[in-house]
């Protein structure tokens, strides 16, 4: 049976370029897209889907905080991480939700064809992430939970904020927040972004940091 597929990504470009990959040069023609967390589950309930090729940083969220409904409602359904954030930051988060295909947006053509190519032959990733990249990536031991409240703390989201968007308590937060600080030898926000932006590590895409910490 050919696989009905959701593109979810906050870039129009992004979008229309992978679909024109996929229906044009793999020949899969049932294709539809998503531009947020809300408008992916929109689709999900909508319409039968076998694959998501799936960003991580939305504006209205992260996927980490949609992949275990999305799991727990659409067991069967294979997603693949496309994203330009770093495979060694969130490679252990998304393998505990079965998530093994992870590409990064720089990949040349050929390797994102041929990738998603095998991802919708549900062959085995081809690809591991390099142990030593791994460990020398201060973010690497976070926690799916922790990931999603950072980047909430690198949007400058308060922790009431937080607590109240996540569906969590403010000393729950505040705990989470110690953690992440703990795990990657920060002790202020401000070294966070700093290590942050070495790493690479983006925020959401379209969310305004005009929140005061």
């Amino acid at each position: 049976m050919a696989p009905s597929i959701i593109i979810a990504d906050d870039h129009s470009m992004i979008r229309k370029g992978l679909k024109l990959l996929i229906t044009s040069r793999l020949g899969f023609k049932n294709v539809s897209e998503a531009d947020s967390c809300n408008s992916l589950m929109n689709e999900l309930k909508s319409l039968p889907c076998t694959h998501i090729i799936l960003d991580v940083v939305f504006a209205d969220g992260t996927c980490l905080e949609i992949v275990p409904i999305i799991r727990k409602l659409y067991p069967e359904v294979k997603i693949m991480i496309f994203s330009m954030q770093p495979v060694d930051i969130y490679a252990d988060a998304f393998r505990q939700y079965d998530i093994y295909y992870y590409l990064t947006k720089s990949s040349n053509e050929e390797e994102i064809s041929s990738c998603i190519k095998g991802f919708f032959n549900n062959e085995p990733y081809p690809n591991k992430v390099k142990t030593s990249s791994v460990k020398n990536n201060p973010f690497s031991t976070l926690a799916p939970r922790e990931l999603e409240i950072l980047h909430y703390l690198l949007n400058g989201y308060k922790t009431n904020d937080i607590a109240s968007t996540l569906n969590l308590s403010n000393s729950t937060v505040s705990t989470f927040k110690k953690r992440i600080f703990d795990k990657t030898g920060t002790t202020s926000l401000s070294q966070l972004f700093e290590i942050a932006s070495v790493n690479s590590l983006g925020f959401f895409a379209g969310t305004a940091n005009s929140r005061q910490q």
